[in-house]
């Protein structure tokens, strides 16, 4: 009889092993959503586009009911200050990273080694110099922005005016194609406009107040202003403020954020070019989610170009919406 219950309680042990290895082998193939983990590595922590991205972001994650590991550098748009986190992102045992990278060029290693690590990447916003390995990458329409920003810039100063471009650096690829678009459309339906030199603040605000401050000192007769990236748009704004130039000066930017929109409304700004980074932060996730799981895998698109708004004083009940959350 204890032999009996000897056989009977190894055959349980042995049902029970077999399902559980059955499980585990269905989890390896389906991607068990619980056991997922992705980290997101944006360009600068600290900056409003990024915190409406992370918002988003979170926000995602708990809707598939997967790890986020939200990390980046707080006050510095740089590659120096964003590879701690990427490397640091591939030692915790991600099972794929979701990337902006601040260097098309300097970032291209860490997506390779990703790569070879069998871990899958998307780029949010800015990309590497080559993107075959990438799963997919998402982003505003930079070149259409620029284009709408000069259109408005020409539109504001009746076709005819002095303008400064304030980017964020020669390497950075939405910035470099919101230029590109910008001077495009002045060569092209806009000469009127006389585009200075284009001058580089590396998203430090304190660098683009100087930019516009040294500007303003050589070029009594600066009609415009185009700062490519936010940041670029807080520095260009105070020192609008400081010269008392607002009157004088059409300060269009990039983005939405709620300082940007009420210098808007208090005349600082004359007009925004917004993104939806909310809703980049979000396609990104779900597009890495489904490359991990297979689910919905058929559904990723490799490119993915998301519309802008033009928001300015006229406009202004109507687009409000599109103000980043912080």
């Amino acid at each position: 009889m204890a032999e009996t219950r000897r056989v009977v309680a190894a055959l349980a042990g042995a049902v029970s092993l077999g399902l559980l290895l059955s499980a585990c082998s269905s989890n390896d193939s389906s991607g068990s959503t619980e056991d997922v983990k992705i980290a997101f590595v944006p360009g600068i922590a600290s900056d409003p586009f990024f915190r409406a991205m992370e918002i988003a972001a979170k926000d995602e994650a708990k809707k598939l009911g997967i790890e986020l590991i939200w990390q980046g550098a707080s006050d510095e748009y740089s590659p120096e200050s964003q590879l701690p986190f990427v490397d640091s992102a591939l030692t915790q045992g991600v099972d794929a990273l979701v990337l902006v990278p601040t260097d098309a060029d300097a970032l291209q290693p860490s997506v390779d080694k990703a790569a070879s690590m069998d871990i899958p990447v998307v780029t949010v916003d800015t990309t590497v110099s080559d993107t075959s390995s990438l799963v997919s990458h998402i982003t505003g329409d930079n070149h259409d922005g620029g284009e709408r920003a000069a259109e408005e810039m020409s539109s504001q100063l009746d076709s005819d005016g002095k303008v400064l471009v304030i980017s964020a650096s020669p390497t950075n690829t939405t910035g470099t194609q919101r230029v590109e678009g910008f001077q495009q459309a002045v060569d092209e339906e806009y000469e009127g406009l006389n585009v200075l030199p284009v001058q580089y603040a590396y998203s430090e605000p304190a660098k683009a107040t100087t930019i516009l401050n040294t500007t303003l000192l050589e070029h009594s007769d600066l009609d415009g202003v185009f700062a490519v990236d936010g940041t670029s748009c807080t520095g260009a704004a105070a020192a609008i403020r400081s010269a008392k130039a607002a009157d004088d000066v059409n300060l269009i930017c990039y983005d939405a954020y709620s300082n940007q929109v009420q210098d808007l409304e208090e005349g600082v700004v004359s007009a925004l070019i917004a993104q939806d980074p909310a809703k980049e932060a979000r396609l990104a996730l779900q597009y890495a989610y489904a490359q991990v799981t297979g689910k919905g895998k058929e559904d990723i698109e490799r490119e993915v170009v998301i519309p802008n708004v033009v928001i300015n004083r006229d406009n202004l009940g109507e687009t409000k919406k599109y103000q980043y959350a912080e």
